[in-house]
């Protein structure tokens, strides 16, 4: 088909745009956000770290993971139909002049037309995949080891992400029975949330000092990092109807909607609590909020995504003070709370779909409990849930142990100890000049350096 006279220019417009605002909530937003939030010896570590996932993703994206995600199906064991006989893209690169301007498709949703060029719909999909291992970064910060970091990105990209995706997302076994994900509450989220605590488990913990002393170097730029997160996802829900219409409309308001609710919801616990409301408190709240409503925001209306954001609130504001206190999560040293905000928040998100899904916002999508369609929805919702925790749980184990056995997954006493100097040559406040380079101040080692003259 020719593709000019498929070519909306508004809808590949916004497609563009919106895969941007996606893109900016990794770069610069979760960035920002980490290298405010952790403390100052480590903030330049948990940017480079942030950086070098983004960049990784992209290209492993375009050579070959798109079509793993979003191509025809692997029939694994010779199976046509079924689970294995959908559960997995034939991977396959993009770059071609062909693969670059053809007319934009998913050969398991045939259903769905697109009016925009395959670039365009790889680029949105890509910055979606590339915010997922930052995502999960935040419950190794502050000691996994940042040359274990970049094969683990690679291999978790290819062997666990992109089977998510296709299972839910690419028309896989889990889409052919209902289940639903409007933006990323499972593929994203939920994945993210539940690899990072096994990430942070098998790594082990932080110094115990860092662990005592957990106090943000620079609230502004946690600040500025939520903030780019908050309007980043007006493109990330608002851009998964794939059009300019009714519904990318209200999945935009759906999600500020929910998020306002849940801060303010976070704000009166910390006040019913006896807390003070703090930045930080507050930002996990919004965090939450923008989670929770992800899986839905297209297929609930106003109403639902009220309730969506109180019940999501109050669940894991509740498992972040209370539940982390007991076993198994005691145990685990997730750094910034990644499996309550996320993988919690996440979960809970896309059972309520099956709850408020309603059929007068999408007539695709099957109707929840409240309108009418039983436990069906619901059911496929668990059902999705509980292989994306146990994939991603046991795939995430293994990839880092095949890791673990080339390059050590965490850095040594003596890296942890001084930071960011130790790993990457400077710190994010330098004191003076100098510590812009090496120690003796002249851009070279110590041992190599030669005396200034008088």
């Amino acid at each position: 088909m020719d593709l000019l006279a498929t070519l909306d220019t508004g809808n590949n417009a916004w497609q563009l745009t919106a895969a941007t605002l996606v893109g900016l909530m990794s770069v610069p937003g979760l960035v920002v956000l980490y290298g405010g939030v952790m403390q100052k010896r480590w903030s330049v570590n948990s940017m480079m770290m942030a950086f070098v996932a983004f960049a990784i993703v992209i290209i492993l994206w375009s050579l070959f993971a798109f079509k793993m995600a979003f191509g025809n199906p692997i029939h694994i064991l010779g199976a046509h139909s079924g689970f294995f006989g959908n559960m997995w893209g034939q991977p396959g690169s993009i770059l071609s002049s062909s693969g670059l301007l053809q007319d934009a498709k998913i050969p398991e949703f045939a259903e769905l037309e697109f009016s925009f060029p395959q670039s365009t719909l790889a680029y949105f999909q890509i910055v979606f995949a590339a915010i997922t291992p930052i995502l999960m970064l935040g419950s190794v910060l502050g000691r996994i080891n940042f040359k274990a970091w970049i094969p683990f990105v690679a291999l978790w990209t290819v062997f666990v992400y992109t089977i998510n995706a296709f299972l839910i997302w690419g028309g896989g076994f889990f889409a052919q029975h209902g289940a639903v994900d409007f933006s990323g509450g499972y593929v994203i989220h939920l994945a993210a949330g539940v690899s990072g605590f096994v990430a942070a488990a098998v790594v082990g913990p932080r110094l115990q000092r860092d662990r005592e002393v957990d106090a943000p170097n620079n609230l502004a730029m946690v600040a500025v990092g939520a903030g780019l997160l908050w309007l980043g996802w007006n493109g990330f829900n608002g851009g998964d109807w794939y059009e300019v219409s009714n519904i990318a409309s209200a999945a935009v308001l759906n999600t500020n909607l929910c998020v306002s609710v849940a801060f303010l919801v976070w704000v009166a616990f910390d006040y019913l609590t006896g807390r003070k409301p703090s930045l930080i408190g507050s930002v996990n709240g919004m965090i939450v909020g923008l989670v929770a409503i992800t899986p839905g925001a297209g297929f609930v209306n106003g109403w639902g995504a009220i309730v969506i954001g109180v019940i999501a609130s109050t669940i894991v504001y509740f498992a972040l003070n209370y539940l982390s206190r007991v076993a198994p999560f005691r145990n685990v040293d997730d750094t910034l709370g990644v499996v309550y905000t996320h993988g919690f928040a996440g979960l809970a998100g896309g059972l309520l779909v099956g709850i408020f899904a309603n059929s007068s916002m999408a007539e695709t999508v099957l109707a929840g409990t409240i309108s009418g369609g039983g436990l069906h929805l619901l059911g496929w919702q668990a059902l999705a849930a509980l292989w994306v925790i146990v994939f991603s749980a046991i795939g995430t184990y293994i990839l880092l142990k095949l890791v673990g056995l080339v390059v050590p997954l965490r850095m040594d006493e003596a890296e942890m100890e001084e930071g960011d100097l130790a790993v990457h040559g400077h710190e994010v406040y330098p004191s003076d000049v100098p510590s812009l380079g090496y120690p003796d101040g002249l851009g070279q080692p110590a041992h190599l350096a030669k005396p200034v003259s008088p």
